[in-house]
């Protein structure tokens, strides 16, 4: 049986007077969120009914907004009206935002006051008469006079399951960002896959604190919703210190998450009392694996830490077997490490009696979908990146791993991730892994730091936690007790940093990450032929 679109699955609440959606003091049932989404696409039908020679295909719709109720419903209004929303990130300035909004080419933007400064002075192609700016008083008068649109309409499946609801910006960690394609069809299917596989009903409580305009936010924590017709709990922003009093306020029994927010909840101070609460499942991907088990323990519930692309073609499921530092196993036998220049499966890693990896030159490889091709949707006007991603008739994850004689898949990094020291290729993800189990860093950015004689050093940039310092000393012991450390992975450069750079969704952006920086306060290099460190600067 075919999946209905998402825009049927919203459509069918349109009588649900259950609640829908909590943000800060108020709340919406699902049939209020439905009207209001009616009411926004209403607009969009008119204005197009103002452009005299509209292009065929649905409207792109740029979405300038902090997590709000209106953000909700203006996701909800694109999908019934077969529009595409496009996620802006706030944190593309100037011409870079220019570039998201033209690229993708927009012939609608909606906008807070929140992100209106963001938007001021760029030369963007959307007609200012389609610049909507939801805080002013016009904007709630010019609603009030529209009339809905027919939500029959979604619900007969007028919407083309092949229309694109979302075009979602890839996090760009390495390069400048990619749009990525994702239909009604998928995102249909994405809802009833997660609500049948986490067991989820109507009863349950979905936090969606990540922001908008990512892929989490919508797949994992509203498409689930919908599909149930579950309780939307949406915070303007991520707070470690209100996050437990959120979960009991609200009865929270789902909560959704990308990187370190898991990290951040657990350095909160801990009360014998924190696992008093309803909370039943944390489900998300890229927590330290120290994280996923102390934030089970904690706060008595199941974390679900997944890997998988915003492209949707490739996963990896943790299970309760995976090993410490495992990703887990892929579902299907299509999912492999290849090798990019021979085009064969790299053979298993092998390990020493200490866990070191001993054949990562040719155990590495990048993680491949053989059969992906047909789920991959597609970037959107960018068809050297698609050409890259489906190279050989594969999708290409641009993500590096190994394996184990029992299939489990290790992350080493993305496809650039690589240092070369001494003649020896080294995967950075192996060593922040190691790295992090230092008590006084929270995380760790492996970058190589180039050397005329060795090829590369080893430098890694710490973000120390909250109230520690950097004791070289400590340091030296913890490294000379590490058994599976391999003997080019001592760190030459150890910078301490207050905060590393991340993207909204916590991911480490390594290319703002200084190569030549070896001197100054906070820098300390590793004494030749020993595990000591002294200061520079």
């Amino acid at each position: 049986m075919t999946a209905p679109t998402f825009a049927a699955l919203l459509a069918a609440r349109a009588g649900d007077d259950a609640t829908a959606l909590w943000f800060e003091e108020r709340s919406w049932t699902w049939a209020e969120v439905i009207a209001e989404g009616r009411r926004r696409a209403g607009l969009l039908r008119d204005l197009r009914a103002q452009v005299a020679a509209a292009p065929p295909g649905p409207w792109h719709v740029g979405l300038a907004l902090e997590n709000t109720a209106e953000h909700l419903f203006w996701w909800v209004a694109c999908s019934l009206a077969g529009a595409t929303g496009v996620g802006i990130n706030p944190t593309r300035r100037g011409p870079d935002l220019a570039r998201d909004i033209t690229f993708t080419e927009c012939q609608v933007l909606v906008v807070d006051d929140g992100r209106r400064a963001l938007l001021q002075g760029l030369t963007t192609p959307v007609a200012a008469e389609r610049t909507l700016y939801v805080d002013e008083p016009s904007y709630g008068a010019r609603l009030a006079a529209t009339d809905p649109l027919d939500v029959a309409s979604a619900r007969a499946a007028e919407v083309d399951p092949a229309t694109p609801f979302s075009l979602v910006f890839t996090s760009g960690t390495t390069s400048a960002p990619k749009a990525v394609i994702c239909t009604q069809a998928r995102m249909g299917r994405i809802a009833a896959q997660q609500a049948e596989r986490r067991d989820l009903t109507a009863a349950d409580v979905f936090y969606v604190v990540m922001p908008m305009f990512h892929s989490n936010a919508l797949m994992a924590g509203i498409a689930p919703a919908v599909a149930v017709g579950g309780t939307i709990v949406l915070r303007r922003r991520f707070s470690a210190s209100a996050w437990l009093a959120d979960v009991r306020r609200y009865g929270v029994t789902f909560f959704n998450y990308v990187g370190k927010p898991l990290a951040y909840v657990l350095a909160t101070p801990e009360r014998a009392d924190d696992a008093d609460n309803p909370l039943r499942i944390a489900f998300g991907n890229e927590a330290a694996e120290g994280d996923i088990a102390a934030f089970g323990r904690r706060f008595g519930c199941r974390v679900i830490d997944s890997f998988g692309s915003s492209e949707g073609e490739i996963q990896i499921i943790r299970t309760a077997e995976t090993p410490p530092g495992s990703l887990g196993l892929a579902p299907t036998p299509a999912t492999v490490v290849m090798d990019p220049e021979t085009l064969t499966e790299c053979p298993p890693a092998e390990f020493d009696e200490r866990g070191r990896l001993l054949n990562g030159d040719e155990a590495i490889g990048e993680i491949v979908h053989r059969d992906g091709a047909a789920l991959f949707e597609g970037y959107w006007n960018n068809p050297e990146a698609q050409a890259a991603r489906l190279r050989h008739g594969w999708s290409w994850s641009g993500d590096l791993a190994y394996r184990d004689a029992a299939g489990y898949f290790y992350f080493a990094g993305r496809s650039g991730d690589w240092l070369r020291v001494d003649g020896e290729n080294l995967a950075t993800a192996p060593i922040e892994r190691l790295l992090v189990r230092f008590d006084g860093f929270a995380a760790v950015a492996v970058v190589a730091i180039p050397d005329p004689v060795v090829g590369d050093r080893v430098c890694a940039v710490a973000e120390a936690r909250p109230g520690t310092a950097f004791d070289p000393d400590c340091f030296a012991r913890f490294l000379e007790a590490q058994p599976d450390l391999g003997t080019k992975w001592v760190p030459a450069v150890v910078r301490v940093v207050d905060a590393l750079p991340r993207t909204p969704t916590n991911k480490v952006l390594k290319r703002e990450i200084p190569r030549d920086a070896v001197g100054g306060a906070g820098v300390w290099q590793r004494v030749p032929g020993s595990l000591a460190y002294r200061a520079l600067g």
